[in-house]
């Protein structure tokens, strides 16, 4: 893995709120740890054998599999990704009774993620005024190199956030990812700085409290202000 400054950041602002909804629904079972709150639950057998088989199809997606070095690798991730949200839209139409899993959700925060990248992506390629100057790019794209660090640093950034999210896929499946390379994987600590703090944070951050459950409970009870 390497490291890079977020070049934009992911608004899951939404997708957190249904998270922290989860908390006390479950004493015991699974933890399932997402940027700034942590839940349980305790999945049945379907959402199992659904959380298994999407870590087994995305674990070989060539994007969680490679490191990127020049244009051409990234327009091959982008590929990948495509492919990547295709596969994930796929199953989430199979899981139209099961929106209120934890898979369900997990899945909508992968592609959430991917779509915001390839949001970040499309501005991107639009090409910047020049003033008459004539800037260096790529001889196979037209990417500045400038801009193309933004590509990796972004395409770093997101391959993180879907690996972590694999992980807590992994944990409802009860399996290990497979087939990715030591070096391709991240730890389970999110990049918090990579996401827009949700505004109940500050909240739960002044009450000093340390138990994930109790804080997010404590979040719960933000007033009606502060969650417009």
């Amino acid at each position: 893995m390497r490291t890079f400054p977020p070049p934009f950041r992911f608004g899951l602002k939404s997708l957190l709120q249904r998270a922290r909804q989860k908390v006390n629904a479950q004493v015991g079972g699974v933890s399932i740890n997402l940027p700034f709150v942590t839940f349980n639950v305790r999945p049945d057998d379907l959402q199992q054998a659904v959380a298994r088989e999407i870590v087994i199809r995305l674990a070989d997606r060539r994007v969680l599999n490679a490191f990127e070095c020049c244009d051409d690798c990234i327009e091959k991730a982008i590929e990948s990704l495509q492919d990547v949200r295709s596969k994930l839209v796929e199953k989430q139409v199979a899981m139209a009774k099961m929106t209120d899993s934890p898979v369900y959700l997990l899945v909508e925060f992968m592609l959430e993620g991917i779509r915001q990248f390839l949001t970040f992506e499309q501005r991107l390629r639009r090409p910047p005024p020049t003033v008459g100057l004539v800037l260096p790019t790529s001889a196979d794209t037209g990417r500045m190199p400038a801009q193309r660090d933004r590509y990796f640093a972004a395409l770093e950034m997101l391959r993180a956030h879907l690996h972590r999210c694999l992980l807590q896929m992994a944990k409802i499946a009860d399996i290990r990812i497979p087939k990715i390379a030591d070096n391709m994987r991240y730890d389970e600590a999110w990049q918090v700085e990579a996401y827009e703090k949700p505004e109940w944070l500050e909240d739960v951050q002044q009450a000093g409290c340390t138990e994930p459950r109790e804080c997010v409970a404590l979040s719960t009870r933000a007033s009606p202000a502060r969650e417009r």
